[in-house]
């Protein structure tokens, strides 16, 4: 849930706070993201989520979280996810992307201490919650790493907080892991959607979206419904959407070049699925 650019592979590269330090803290609103709903991603860095009022969902490959207040979710590299409320609830939260190169200090602590975390398929994601002593201390530490941000020694803090985070972690992933395996389909969907975020300005079928991922056209709807809780279709519908909006937000782009740009055939069609999903049409949604 933050703000991020394409690696080759397709993951996402965060922007991150510090010229050499790759942390990106956050206090965010579920309503600053298009239909409350952050885009579907999957980037090396860790990513740690707060709730601190309000609720949200959270989808972690493909499997429904709830968090509340006091609530949060550490999300392991790599792993598909995204945020969002199809109610339209708000929620404010803390949101902390570091990447686990900062800890690695030494080969030794790599290959012992963060290498088995991050590779543990048992391990997507590990739920925090202010009743439990450990998960509450995490908690907290995400706290102060975003009370320190604007320090000109943030890092050192940020870094000592990470350290402590991962002393927990190691101490108590046992207690947290799941047994479901990695599930193959994973690479199989991201193939997917990097094929549709590369090519959604373009003409795409669900036949294009199957064969990126080297399945059948049934199996694509499958895996989507599955991990996305959406259809192909729709889900390409409204990644062109989001794509306008940034467009609407900072470009002085007339709507009719922004319709054709993400990939809708004509302004007409565009401006009713626009209306459809957010409640008012493109040219309202820019002046407000």
């Amino acid at each position: 849930m933050a703000i991020v650019e394409k690696r080759a592979d397709d993951s996402e590269r965060v922007k991150y706070d510090y010229n050499g330090y790759m942390a990106y803290i956050r206090k965010g609103l579920l309503s600053n993201y298009p239909n409350f709903a952050a885009d579907s991603h999957w980037h090396d860095d860790l990513e740690f989520i707060s709730v601190l009022s309000g609720s949200m969902d959270y989808n972690v490959n493909g499997e429904i979280l709830h968090l509340e207040a006091g609530q949060g979710i550490i999300v392991n590299a790599r792993q598909i996810h995204y945020g969002f409320s199809i109610s339209h609830n708000e929620c404010e939260f803390y949101c902390i992307l570091l990447h686990p190169m900062l800890l690695c200090t030494s080969q030794y602590i790599e290959h012992d201490f963060v290498s088995p975390l991050l590779s543990d398929n048992s391990l997507p994601y590990i739920l925090l919650d202010h009743h439990t002593e450990w998960q509450s201390a995490i908690l907290s530490d995400i706290e102060a790493m975003y009370s320190c941000r604007d320090k000109n020694n943030a890092p050192l803090y940020i870094q000592n907080a990470f350290y402590h985070i991962w002393i927990l972690l190691t101490e108590n992933a046992v207690k947290v892991r799941r047994m479901k395996k990695q599930d193959r389909n994973l690479s199989v969907l991201k193939d997917m959607l990097s094929f549709i975020q590369k090519n959604y300005a373009g003409k795409v079928t669900l036949q294009d979206i199957a064969a990126a991922g080297n399945v059948s056209k049934s199996t694509c709807l499958v895996i989507f419904k599955k991990y996305l809780q959406d259809t192909p279709t729709n889900y390409l519908i409204g990644y062109r959407l989001k794509r306008a909006i940034k467009l609407l937000k900072h470009s002085e782009m007339p709507i009719t070049e922004i319709a054709l740009s993400v990939g809708f055939g004509g302004v007409s069609y565009f401006a009713e699925t626009f209306k459809k999903n957010y409640g008012c049409s493109p040219s309202e949604y820019k002046n407000k």
